[in-house]
């Protein structure tokens, strides 16, 4: 916490168990006391959609406390008239999620137009009462989450009931220290969050240099004095003299996942699909599991998985690649494939399918197309730059250090973003509950 910032001076007991204690001249009230009209929500049906016309958001139209419409439904303005005799939404309204992505809080900052679907509720604060800006910092404070969360009903998704928002206590210091309060935060929180961004464009450059540095490998080689000759492909451009440019079928075999949909259960064998692939190395850690009987079925053909063999995707995260480095046995689930080869390093291929290379030529295959995904058989006709195996082991040995070396950068700053985040959430909660006084920095 800044080192300027002190408790004030006294404090009272809350009477509200998870509010704690208030600072001597604040109150607290329920919400629905301090809202100018009765708190609403958007219509439960399912409305007609247009083209065009008004826009309507639901819970995902909130975007880190913003309201987001680009990629909003709309209805017509017959309709938007109709339900604007239960809610209409205008500037300095808070909109809360309560169903869904129970929790979500933007205040609205835009003069038009618009309308909410029924997982929004939607808040007027009274105006000599409640400050919007404060109340949504209060509802963003982990306090006020926590609670938030605690009164949810539990079903297929999280719920919050219209009673229990305006049963919400509401710590309340005066309107003009409300405001300091709101002011405050919109300061910090902004110095947070613009280094939270310059961090994850740190995050961003370092996972560029990754890619070009395993892209000039595996295609450029070790060696800057080596001669090179015209590989005769466009996005391959030079390679080394003794490399030979060839289609991926040339020296791996490419096996399909068998296109059956197997149940799953609590224990079994590991399956193989899209979630696992996300690193380079496999990760079985989440897999869905099933039954022996079933996984008999999705190996046949030889379609064991095995210690040394890549899964790659070919639908959804088309392009991810992962080196199988388990003994444990396992079977291919869905949307993926199994590569192997008896000749060459299948680590050196991993890295291959990592580089840009790699990446132009399925986004080739993909121009024009409605759905993210190719077959085996344009797998096996990607090109590579393919050196002799004890290169390739080489090549392997360099890029395990390297990438090791970037990784470890990019998870620093990651912790980083993580501990900014922690931070603000932090400072907003001791902000607006009065474990911190404000008044003289804000």
């Amino acid at each position: 916490m800044t080192a300027s910032l002190r408790p004030y001076p006294s404090y009272k007991d809350s009477g509200v168990e998870w509010l704690g204690k208030l600072p001597d001249q604040w109150g607290r009230r329920p919400l629905k006391r301090l809202v100018a009209t009765p708190i609403t929500d958007g219509p439960h049906e399912t409305p007609e959609f247009t083209l065009d016309g008004i826009p309507f958001l639901s819970v995902d139209s909130i975007v880190e406390g913003r309201l987001d419409f680009t990629s909003c439904r709309f209805i017509s303005v017959a309709d938007h008239e109709r339900y604007c005799r239960k809610c209409r939404p205008t500037r300095n309204d808070v909109l809360v999620g309560k169903a869904a992505s129970v929790g979500k809080i933007a205040v609205v900052d835009v003069d038009f137009e618009f309308n909410i679907w029924s997982p929004l509720a939607m808040l007027r604060p009274a105006p000599r009462l409640l400050v919007p800006q404060f109340l949504y910092y209060y509802l963003l404070s982990r306090t006020a989450q926590d609670e938030i969360l605690l009164q949810c009903t539990h079903n297929t998704q999280n719920n919050i009931s219209m009673d229990d928002i305006g049963e919400l206590a509401i710590p309340l210091p005066d309107p003009p220290e409300q405001q300091a309060i709101a002011a405050f935060l919109d300061r910090e929180t902004q110095r947070i969050d613009a280094l939270v961004e310059k961090k994850k464009e740190l995050v961003e450059l370092l996972q560029e240099k990754r890619t070009a540095l395993i892209s000039h490998a595996v295609t450029k080689g070790l060696d800057p004095n080596v001669r090179m000759k015209d590989s005769g492909v466009e996005w391959l451009g030079k390679i080394p003299q003794h490399w030979e440019a060839t289609p991926l079928r040339r020296h791996w075999d490419v096996l399909d996942c068998k296109h059956v949909t197997v149940p799953f259960f609590p224990d079994g064998i590991p399956l193989v699909s899209v979630s696992e692939v996300q690193g380079s190395m496999l990760d079985l850690s989440c897999a869905k599991r099933t039954t022996r009987e079933y996984v008999d079925v999705l190996v046949e053909g030889g379609r064991r998985p095995r210690r040394g063999d890549l899964i790659y995707c070919r639908n959804t995260s088309l392009g991810a690649a992962a080196y199988v480095n388990t003994n444990e046995e396992l079977a291919m689930g869905q949307d993926v494939c199994l590569i192997r080869t008896k000749t060459q390093n299948n680590r050196f291929l991993n890295y291959q399918l990592h580089s840009t290379s790699a990446a132009y030529q399925t986004q080739r295959v993909l121009v024009g197309s409605t759905i993210n995904r190719i077959n085996v058989a344009v797998i096996r006709t990607l090109v590579l730059a393919v050196p002799p195996r004890d290169e390739q082991d080489r090549i392997v040995l360099l890029l395990d250090r390297e990438t090791q070396r970037v990784d470890t950068m990019v998870e620093k700053v990651r912790r980083s973003i993580e501990l900014l985040k922690e931070y603000r959430t932090a400072l907003i909660s001791a902000a607006v509950t009065g474990k911190i006084d404000v008044r003289g920095v804000a």
